[in-house]
């Protein structure tokens, strides 16, 4: 990432006494500093080594923000001790003209890529993360998406992942300009120097977002690690850095030190402690300090400093070229492990992927960003300068939302076709015969798009009396003014995925439908969740929710499968079970369906909808139910297994009907779930008959 304002500071070792009037200020901030130039390519070179050869977080990435920051500050602050208007509309076009054209370029090349070597159950979705990167809203698209920034698989990460880092960095240079002009009015209004006002302001980002940080690493670090709010705390640093450098004036041998400490810590870092899952709390203060350290040594004086190696031609015209380098050592890298179907490359390949990268970078740079740079015809007005910024915002924009378009036209077309060309579980029916197109594609059409979950409906009335600690995860699914019966649906996906069936059974029993759903969390205690601490509080309001909705049943996942061919059903999750009935609540249990260890789409769109290696079986087809003895002993308990109808035969075949049964490796697609619904309710009523509860029945 480029420092997108001149890289001006005072040389640490060359303090100058206070001269008085404006332009001595000023003077302070300015001045060339090589030796961050230098700093910068050695960042990147950490990102780029640690992506390709160990898969860790370097903490490169969080001291190219703080740079960022260094730079930027300096430059506002030039201006306002100078008394010089910030011009901010003029300085966000500037600053987005100089950045957008290398990474539209390299958004480009990657959707080129993308459209003719990445397998086609992929390739909307990395539209759209196109689309998003060029935005610079990748990071809050990665977050919604509950990407593992460091899952082990590089292959199946996105090639545009790196952008996150990027769009933190745009966003940020929209408000840090603000912040600026907002202490400009306050020293104007009070007659103050900028520098206090700006040290206070700073530091209470720095704080807020720091404590922010850490509180969201600890229970949502998946989330927090591309929050630009959990971030904001290493760009303030970065500015409370650029405030006080100038006031700074270390010895020689103290400078000589300090650089080769930070840089030796820089490095270190991440090869010292496993920062996974840590990231970006309190342990990026040290890729942070380190660096911290190494700018404060600034211009040692001494031939042992750290900055003559950092200061020299090379590094600096290697640090011209971070940006570039950043840019595209990513897309190669996910590339080439998609060709070979690699989670990582190995020593001589990643090597390679190092060297190619470093000359592509060096190619951009000196051909593409450099000649843009001095481009003088877009600086001569802001018009010029937006209409720059649009094209190349249009350059990626247009052509992505016409194929947006364009598939979205063509699976409204496939979809309204449904009813006669994708029966779905309907042609697991004895004599049946399909008369649709026998051309007509499978559906849900993999576009590779994020794909959506049965909808929840609007979220619970307050009248309902749940506490607004748990409030979030309550839904009233299907409404009704004077309902039968009210049905609450408690659990995590796999009970959310069977919601089209849940919906059809309600609507012909006249029932109201609640959900309290949270993904990933578990109707059982703590000690069974596969995550405690993001599962906790939606946990400890189960009982609340309960009391809340009063229902006359509950439905829940019954049994757990796991993708090692082996289902449970859990001692927490037959008490809850055992809890609800001996209240008088009738208990709908729907065994769970089975999980594999790989996608059965993607399979069936590689080798072929017959191909044996994309039908498997599992134990939780097994006749003999975990929660079979506790439905046949309570009669509040009625269990309904749809697995022949996911699995016919005993196999799990990933077509039936014409519609894909899976969408990942454990759930179940919408569309066919919807196919099931009939049946669905049919032995979930049969099951309630049978379990003397026909006063909740219609039929």
């Amino acid at each position: 990432m480029p420092a997108v304002v001149d890289p001006a500071a005072v040389p640490a070792g060359t303090r100058s006494p206070e001269r008085a009037g404006p332009a001595g200020r000023a003077s302070r901030f300015s001045g060339f500093r090589p030796e961050v130039q230098g700093l910068r390519f050695v960042a990147v070179l950490l990102v780029v080594a640690y992506h390709v050869f160990l898969g860790r977080v370097s903490g490169g990435v969080d001291i190219f923000l703080l740079i960022s920051a260094f730079f930027l500050t300096l430059s506002f602050v030039r201006k306002l001790e100078a008394g010089r208007p910030l011009a901010l509309g003029r300085y966000w076009l500037h600053v987005f003209k100089r950045l957008l054209p290398l990474a539209v370029l390299t958004i480009l090349a990657t959707l080129v890529l993308v459209e003719v070597l990445y397998p086609a159950h992929d390739v909307g979705r990395w539209r759209a993360e196109a689309l998003a990167s060029v935005l610079y809203a990748e990071n809050w698209a990665l977050a919604v998406a509950q990407v593992d920034y460091y899952a082990a698989d590089h292959s199946s990460a996105s090639p545009f992942q790196h952008f996150w880092s990027l769009s933190v960095q745009g966003q940020v240079f929209l408000l840090w300009p603000l912040i600026f002009a907002g202490a400009g009015l306050v020293c104007r209004r009070f007659r103050w120097r900028p520098v206090p006002v700006l040290a206070v302001a700073f530091g209470v980002v720095f704080t807020v977002s720091l404590a922010f940080s850490v509180q969201q690493t600890a229970v949502r670090q998946e989330f927090a690690y591309f929050d630009t709010r959990t971030r904001l705390w290493e760009f303030a640093l970065g500015s409370l850095l650029a405030l006080a450098v100038p006031y700074l004036n270390p010895a020689k041998g103290l400078r000589v030190v300090l650089g080769w400490a930070g840089l030796v810590s820089m490095v270190a870092v991440g090869v010292v402690v496993d920062v996974q899952g840590a990231f970006p709390g309190w342990i990026a203060l040290w890729p942070l300090c380190s660096a911290a350290a190494v700018i404060v040594a600034g211009s040692s004086g001494s031939r042992f400093g750290v900055d003559r190696v950092l200061a020299s031609g090379p590094l600096v015209r290697l640090g011209d070229a971070a940006y570039a380098l950043y840019l595209v050592h990513w897309p190669l890298l996910i590339t080439y492990l998609v060709l070979r179907d690699r989670p990582m490359a190995g020593p001589r390949s990643g090597v390679a992927i190092v060297v190619v990268s470093l000359l592509l970078a060096l190619l951009a740079t000196r051909f593409v960003e450099q000649p843009l740079k001095r481009w003088a015809w877009p600086e001569r007005s802001r018009r010029r300068l937006a209409a720059v910024v649009l094209a190349c915002v249009g350059l990626v924009a247009v052509p992505v939302l016409a194929v947006q378009q364009a598939e979205a036209r063509r699976i409204a077309e496939i979809t309204a076709q449904a009813d006669r060309n994708n029966p779905g579980a309907a042609a697991l029916a004895p004599g049946f015969e399909y008369q649709g197109d026998p051309d007509a594609p499978v559906i849900p059409v993999l576009t590779g798009e994020h794909y959506p979950k049965p909808p929840l409906g609007s979220p619970c009335p307050a009248e309902i009396g749940l506490d607004e600690r748990w409030q979030q995860w309550c839904f009233d699914t299907v409404p009704a003014e004077d309902p039968a019966a009210t049905l609450l649906v408690v659990g995590n996906s796999h009970v959310h995925q069977w919601l089209p069936a849940v919906e059809h059974l309600a609507e012909r029993n006249g029932w109201r439908v609640v959900t309290y759903i949270r993904g990933n969390c578990f109707y059982s205690t703590l000690d069974e969740q596969l995550f405690p601490d993001e599962c906790a509080r939606w946990l400890e309001g189960t009982g609340p929710a309960v009391d809340a909705v009063d229902p006359d049943l509950v439905l829940v996942q019954g049994t757990r499968s796991t993708d090692e061919n082996e289902e449970t059903f859990t001692p927490g999750t037959e008490q809850r079970i055992r809890d609800l009935a001996a209240r008088g609540i009738q208990v709908i249990g729907v065994r769970d369906n089975p999980r594999f260890d790989f996608v059965p789409a993607h399979c069936a769109e590689e080798h072929g909808a017959q191909a044996p290696q994309c039908a498997a079986t599992h134990a939780v087809l097994d006749p003999d139910s975990p929660l079979a003895p506790v439905a046949a002993e309570l009669s509040r308990v009625s269990a309904v297994d749809m697995g022949d109808l996911v699995c016919p035969g005993g196999t799990c075949p990933p077509v039936i009907g014409n519609v894909w049964t899976y969408w990942d490796n454990n759930h179940l697609t919408a569309e066919y779930v919807g196919t099931l619904a009939p049946e669905f309710a049919r032995r979930a009523e049969q099951a309630l008959a049978a379990d003397g509860a026909q006063d909740l029945l219609r039929r």
